[in-house]
């Protein structure tokens, strides 16, 4: 909020004051107002650039305490501990990702057979431009299909081509030309694998000649030549078997996706990720650290009084750093405390983390870190609570913040209160002086009259 501290007044008659009488009467009626409204503006000023400045120091304290928030998430719900990572023993026979529904274990992986698209081509002719015939093209793909009119003007095999690819209506399917040592061949090739993808081509009306497309293997009307047959990925887990339409498989395995690439047997490993455990107690203990050296500035004494923190003694900052201390220094869901996986409180308040100590902690796979941070009486749990208290949008810094800033709006309007009534007193000192500046130079008019008039009958009388 903007304090306006000048104030508006008639300059062009306060700068003809004392024109008259020869006195610096402007420069004693801006002193006497400047006399007048300085006890009272620096009242104005000192109040809002206190408001300010703790308003400023609560957007840090708010920050720093959502950031703490933020960190805790992943330990409060136990999310951190739910990371599975997964391994192949040979990654040229499938690639492996996981979720956090993974669940720790070993499978024995057989790929038996790939998916694989469909794909066929026609004889071949003479070249790309050469006419194939006329009519209706009609491919489909399950319960979806398109259907092209070929024109005379549009029968070559490129320009089928390019009705195929351009088709709005297309159900998956691509077209291109291959040239060999025996002409021009138009392939057609499934955009997707397995048998449920796989596609037919028949064709109607015209002058025939688009029956050299045709390629229904139920009809046996095949004009078109298989290159590849479309077929699902087989493969068997721990013996079992199993299909799928796609060589990137999800489903089979709660929480695994596989990346099938060739005939094999490989391991699949599913273990606990402990990386994002660790990563998620790091980020705790950094926006904790974070949190104390924000109160630490906000609370630093000066004797001087040049850096005295903005929130020196105050009771709010204060009882949130207790709160916060409290809770870290004190037992964890578990009972553990929280030296007991490697973070340490330091005499300075901050806490130190041992990633060597955390990493022993974690190798249970979590549970007595998870067990620590999480649950009911869980150390996240029990900071998130207040955290979530100070920083909602009806807590107690959100709350002072809000009456910092309508204080900011009061003095506002004090400083345009300050400011009317300096500007009526400019006025006024300014009318008075006037009227002083007149009657002086009247007598300094009548002064001169008197002196002509003496000085005449001195010279008379000689």
């Amino acid at each position: 909020m903007a304090i306006t501290t000048s104030s508006s007044s008639s300059g062009g008659t306060l700068s003809s004051l004392g024109s008259g009488s020869g006195l610096p009467l402007a420069d004693m009626v801006t002193q006497l107002v400047a006399a007048k409204k300085a006890p009272l503006q620096n009242q104005i000023t000192s109040q809002a650039n206190t408001a300010k400045t703790q308003i400023s120091a609560l957007g840090q304290v708010n920050a720093a305490l959502a950031a703490m928030q933020t960190a805790l998430k992943g330990l409060s719900d136990g999310t951190a501990f739910q990371t599975r990572k997964a391994a192949t023993s040979d990654a040229s026979v499938f690639s492996v990702s996981s979720t956090t529904g993974a669940v720790n274990g070993s499978y024995s992986i057989n790929v038996g057979q790939l998916a694989t698209s469909l794909k066929v081509q026609s004889a071949g002719v003479a070249s790309s431009d050469a006419k194939v015939g006329t009519g209706t093209l009609t491919i489909a793909v399950g319960g979806k299909s398109m259907s092209v009119d070929i024109g005379s003007d549009g029968s070559s095999l490129s320009q089928i081509r390019d009705a195929i690819n351009k088709s709005s209506s297309n159900p998956g399917v691509s077209a291109t030309i291959v040239t060999g040592s025996d002409g021009a061949h138009l392939v057609l090739n499934s955009t997707a694998t397995g048998q449920a993808n796989a596609f037919t081509v028949s064709s109607s009306g015209g002058d025939g000649g688009l029956a050299a497309l045709n390629y229904n293997p139920a009809s046996g009307s095949n004009g078109l030549s298989v290159v590849t047959a479309a077929q699902d990925a087989k493969f068997t887990i721990d013996g079992m078997a199993a299909t799928s339409a796609s060589n990137t498989v999800t489903g089979a395995i709660d929480g695994v996706t596989l990346s099938l690439w060739k005939q094999g047997t490989a391991t699949l490993s599913v273990s606990t990720d402990s990386s994002a455990a660790s990563t998620a107690v790091g980020n705790f203990v950094t926006a904790y650290n974070n949190f104390v050296g924000v109160y630490q500035q906000l609370t630093t004494y000066d004797p001087s009084g040049a850096n005295t923190g903005a929130l020196l003694g105050d009771a709010t900052l204060n009882s949130i750093k207790s709160t916060l201390s409290s809770i870290v220094s004190g037992p964890g869901g578990n009972g553990a405390m929280l030296n007991s996986i490697g973070v340490s409180l330091q005499i300075d308040g901050t806490l130190k983390l041992d990633t060597g100590a955390l990493s022993t902690a974690l190798s249970d796979g979590g549970t007595k870190v998870n067990g620590l941070f999480a649950g009911t009486n869980g150390m996240a749990t029990k900071l998130s609570s207040p955290l979530t208290d100070w920083t909602a949008s009806t807590g107690v810094l959100t709350t002072r913040t809000a009456n910092l800033n309508q204080q900011l709006k009061d003095l506002s309007t004090r400083q345009d209160d300050l400011n009317a009534r300096m500007d009526a007193l400019t006025t006024q000192y300014t009318r008075q002086f006037t009227a002083l500046d007149t009657l002086v130079n009247k007598l300094n008019n009548t002064g001169s009259f008197l002196t002509q008039q003496f000085d005449a009958l001195t010279k008379s009388s000689k």
